[in-house]
This record gives structure tokens, sequence and C-alpha cells, in this order.
């Protein structure tokens, strides 16, 4: 007789599927991988920035120790650049352990937690683990209704997901109405701001979200260096909030959640300005790339701030999957988004130049 082990609420959980791996892709259809394009995880297509390498080069001799638990070099490095006081920064094991976290020490069973439709995966997946009720507000035009996010909260709700650039949709929402909502939320809700992209939006897009933290002991700003500064490999985020809330999740925080490579070059990185301008210019021009090919074949994409763009496939009812199968089987991954709601569209992340012609002529070649 087969046992149910663990709550019903954990048992419910479907586990999270990450992109398609290029070794699992080449197996399956006997591809070389050599050959394969993967533009499904939203990963940097420069790799890791040289001065990242030479400073987990030089970690290296000291990993027979375990790393600094507190992460001080790293968040003093955070702390320089950001102009915010160490005391209001976490480490988390990528950006999600951020937002796990402030799940896990905020919200007890049966309270609320409010998100949009189509907002990213992980935010059912926190909301889940901890026994929570998920409100799911209806998205607009793609992208988050910060009015009714505001109008669904109740007494009992304690945590609001804000993701800003939006994935998997690559939506935006101006400065001034995130601080106006922020402004509006009951001091009892704790709203995490997820900044996972931030990095690719243009100078007139930018506000500063850290000096909010400064006037809200109710927010967290999430940041990850997975995306723009390519350590996606190294699983490291980081958040910003006032210590009443940083104590409470470093209460929950494995001891040593990040580990002594990816603090160094997390540091590394956070200096490397070239890189960083380097990743948000070959980003633009292949944003440029990729949208003037859909417009020339007529396909409908959701305009996009991030590092990838969501596209219409067809118009039959799994068109995401027929046509996402078809590119799998010519060595070209991108991410199909029907556990998002969304059966009939695909997430392709931007590359390279080349690997953005090569997803462009499979692409062609399959609607034909």
């Amino acid at each position: 007789m087969l046992m149910n082990f663990g709550p019903d609420y954990v048992r419910a959980i479907a586990p999270y599927q990450g992109g398609k791996p290029i070794s699992e892709v080449a197996r399956e259809f006997g591809l070389d991988e050599a050959r394969i394009v993967k533009l499904a995880s939203n990963e940097n297509p420069l790799g890791v920035p040289e001065s990242a390498k030479r400073a987990m080069s030089a970690a290296m001799a000291d990993l027979g120790r375990y790393p600094d638990s507190n992460g001080f070099d790293l968040k003093a490095a955070i702390s320089a650049k950001f102009g915010v006081p160490t005391e209001w920064i976490t480490l988390g094991n990528g950006s999600n352990d951020i937002l796990e976290l402030a799940a896990r020490s905020l919200v007890s069973p049966g309270q609320s937690v409010v998100y949009s439709q189509y907002s990213f995966a992980v935010y059912p997946l926190a909301t889940q683990a901890v026994g929570a009720r998920a409100v799911v507000v209806a998205a607009k035009d793609f992208g988050h209704d910060l009015p009714a996010m505001r109008a669904a909260m109740t007494s009992d709700t304690r945590l609001v997901f804000v993701a800003n650039p939006n994935n998997p949709t690559g939506t935006f929402i101006e400065g001034e109405q995130i601080a106006a909502f922020i402004d509006s939320v009951p001091a009892h809700v704790v709203i995490v701001l997820d900044e996972a992209y931030t990095e690719y939006l243009s100078p007139s897009q930018r506000y500063d979200a850290f000096a909010w933290v400064a006037k809200h002991p109710n927010l967290i700003v999430s940041r990850s260096f997975s995306k723009a500064y390519g350590l996606a490999g190294l699983r490291i985020g980081f958040g910003i909030a006032q210590p009443g809330l940083t104590d409470l999740m470093n209460r929950l925080r494995q001891p040593f959640n990040v580990n002594s490579l990816a603090q160094a070059a997390a540091i590394a990185a956070l200096q490397d300005e070239a890189f960083l301008t380097k990743s948000a210019e070959i980003n633009a021009r292949g944003y440029r790339q990729l949208t003037a090919a859909f417009d020339q074949m007529h396909i409908t994409y959701v305009p996009s701030v991030g590092n990838f763009v969501l596209f219409r496939a067809g118009e039959g009812e799994n068109a995401g999957a027929t046509v996402n199968l078809a590119l799998l089987k010519q060595g070209i991954i991108v991410r199909p988004v029907g556990n998002y709601g969304l059966p009939q569209w695909l997430r392709v992340s931007i590359g390279l130049p080349e690997e953005n012609e090569a997803f462009l002529v499979a692409l062609k070649s399959v609607l034909a």
C-alpha cells in the first residue's frame, strides 16, 4: 500500500521544470551537442565574465574550508555599489532563495499571498510550500494590474509578489506606479519587488527601489546575478530590506547557502561595468533582430524589456507544444509556457546574433 507522507499542500505542488539541458536534447533526438542552440532559460549568451573566472580561480585554493556564512566581503561590495547598509542585505542561493525565504518567514498556513497571472512560476511554488492561499489576480495586457492586486488584499494577506520586469511576459511597470502601489499597501503586507531583470532596463526606465526600502519597513527588493551578470550556474542572488525583515529571513536561511566560488565571482562581476554594458548592448541588438523578424513573419509577440520575448506560436489549442517539439528536433531549445496558462505561446531567450538567426531559420521552417 502506497503511503501518503507529508501535508496535502506539499503533495499538490507540481515540481519546477527548468529549460531542457543541451545534453538531454542531444540524447533524446540524436543530435550533436555542439550544434544545439539553447534559448530557453534567459541565460547571458556571453557566459561568465573573465573577471569572475579569475576571481574563482583565486578562491579555489580555499575550497577545503566552509564559505563565509555571513558573506562579509560580498555584502561590503553590494553596499558600496548600491549605497545600502550591510545589515539590509540577505544573500541567497539565487534570487529564488530570497523569494522562498520571504514566504517561509512571513506566511503561515491558511494566510493569503497575492501575485499576478502570468508571473514567475516560483511565486505559486513558494506559496504552496507554506500551505498558504494563493490569490492570483488577472493580468492586464500580459502584465500586472496593480490596482486590482491592491483590491485583492485582505486582513489575512501577508505577502505580495511583484516582478518588474516580469517573467515570462517581459512587461514593465513605470517607477511612479510601483511607488504609488507600495505607498498604498497596508503595513501588515510585505511587498517583494522581484528585479531579476532590472539591469536590462534603459536609462529612462530606471528607478531607485533601494531608496524606497528606507521609507518602507514592509518592502523586500530581490536581485539576481544569474542574468546580466552571467553567473546562472553559481546560483547567487540577494535581497534588500530593513533589518526587521532581514533578521527574520536570516533565521531560516541555511548558514552556508552561498558557496565560496559564487561569492568571489559575484564580487568581481559587480565591479565589471564593461561586461554589464556589453551584456545590455548585445541584448538590445538581439531584441531588435528577433522582433524585426517576428514583424516580417506576422508573428504576435509581447513587447519585452527583459532578455527574452514571449511570442504566439500559432492558433491551435496546443500550438506552443507542437512548435516547441519541432524546434527541438532541429536542435533549438526555447521555453514552453503552457504551465503559465499560455499553451499557444513560447518564450525565446535573446542569444548571440548567430544563435538568434539559427532560431529564426528553424522557426520559419517549422511554421512553413
